[in-house]
């Protein structure tokens, strides 16, 4: 059996590991430590809850030299949630070590309080796109020197639109930098930012855990999005969870079922990006420790988001791919626990159900509550017609207006690349 010693972690690492029953190192922590510690650039595919941040964070403390005091790795996140996560993870890991410091840099801290950490020795820097530009464009914090460079996340990072962001970080490091790519899966924006960016990289699959599907009792209740509100209110009363999590699409539809369950008497907060870094925190603490009994997110917001003790989660809004809805479902039944998984599907979802029990290779059990999630069988058919309808409506119209701000994308995107190549890049 390969333990972490083996895989080359010295002693002091492999000790804080076994004092928090960390043993044996998961697939993609053996197939990539050892590559890392070479010095190698990585491309790593692996799903959330494989051990992906030790399988970066362990050879980079490794490799760290805290005799230097300037910034040696950084690790991009698309989230404050999940660089907090992090951070967490490698203050966790180097308890027994001495001056090896690391630093979270996200939006919604006191930015004083980080100018003056960021003077002392930070040999790991933990960011977030935005702030970690608005520190570089103050000058208070000097990238020339980070030899190692991990992208987590970076799907969720291309999603969010960070692409810009991403790039004109890149450009403020050595080229000869080892750059290690982490994320669920491998859409075309990431090959080409692969391609552009390292070093003849090597690639890590790992298939995704089916534990946390496994475990899991799935199921998808046939409805229409104007009943959505009463047969959520519905199965939340039958139900009775002890700690939920409910899911949207948007922030503004998580704000209106948030009003929506406050005003049925419901304790629950909502967590998604227009809050600021103290409500998050503040709704998460809430959360965590059980004050509250049902947390209204967005799929970004949640990202990370890893509490013990949720029985229940609730698709309001389908997710419109495989790797969200393992993601979300994967946020009960944790620690070999079990877990209940409802979805709410509207006729136009369909064919995201369809993907869905495609990707999970199992076909989802389907309920009707009747007279709350459906009417009467003339009443829901009236009712499917009216939202695909209304959804194609909607098709069309979006897609007429993507048409008319493609021209505008163009000239916004050349008129960026043009400033960026005339300025001075660092090509050590």
């Amino acid at each position: 059996m390969t333990d972490f010693l083996q895989v080359g972690i010295r002693k002091e690492i492999n000790h804080t590991l076994k004092s928090q029953g960390l043993i044996k190192p998961t697939p993609i922590q053996e197939k990539t430590i050892p590559l890392v510690l070479e010095g190698k650039d990585i491309i790593a595919q692996a799903q959330t809850g494989t051990g992906k941040t030790l399988a970066f964070v362990l050879p980079i403390l490794e490799r760290i030299d805290v005799s230097k005091s300037d910034i040696q790795a950084l690790i991009l996140t698309p989230t404050r949630e999940l660089a907090q996560q992090i951070s967490k993870e490698v203050k966790k890991m180097i308890e027994n070590l001495d001056d090896l410091n690391v630093l979270a840099v996200y939006g919604g801290q006191d930015v004083e309080h980080q100018l003056k950490k960021l003077k002392g020795a930070q040999h790991i820097v933990v960011a977030t796109p935005g702030r970690l530009l608005d520190h570089i464009r103050r000058g208070t914090i000097d990238l020339s020197t980070v030899q190692m460079l991990v992208l987590d996340e970076a799907d969720q990072m291309l999603h969010m639109g960070f692409l810009p962001e991403v790039e004109d970080i890149l450009y403020e490091t050595l080229s000869t930098r080892q750059t290690m790519l982490f994320s669920a899966t491998m859409p075309n924006e990431i090959k080409s930012l692969a391609k552009k960016y390292m070093q003849s990289p090597e690639l890590v699959q790992i298939k995704a855990k089916t534990i946390t599907v496994d475990e899991i009792t799935q199921i998808v209740i046939e409805t229409t999005d104007r009943r959505k509100q009463a047969t959520l209110m519905h199965i939340l009363q039958e139900e009775r969870p002890f700690l939920a999590i409910i899911f949207c699409r948007t922030k503004i539809r998580a704000k209106k079922l948030q009003e929506a369950l406050i005003s049925n008497g419901y304790d629950s907060d909502e967590l998604h990006g227009d809050l600021t870094q103290a409500k998050r925190e503040k709704a998460m603490k809430k959360f965590r420790e059980a004050k509250i009994q049902f947390l209204v997110a967005t799929d970004v917001a949640a990202r990370g988001l890893d509490v013990e003790g949720v029985t229940h989660v609730f698709n309001y809004d389908i997710p419109q791919d495989v790797e969200s809805y393992v993601h979300r479902i994967g946020r009960t039944g944790r620690a070999g626990g079990k877990g209940i998984a409802y979805t709410l599907v509207a006729p136009k979802d369909m064919d995201f159900l369809r993907m869905i029990e495609k990707g999970v290779h199992q076909s989802l059990e389907k309920r009707v509550i009747k007279g709350i999630s459906v009417p009467d069988k003339e009443g829901y058919e009236k009712e499917r017609k009216d939202e695909i309808r209304k959804s194609r409506r909607f098709s069309s119209t979006s897609k007429n207006n993507n048409k008319s701000t493609e021209g505008a994308k163009r000239n916004k995107n050349e008129r960026r690349k043009s400033k960026t190549g005339s300025q001075q890049r660092r090509t050590r």
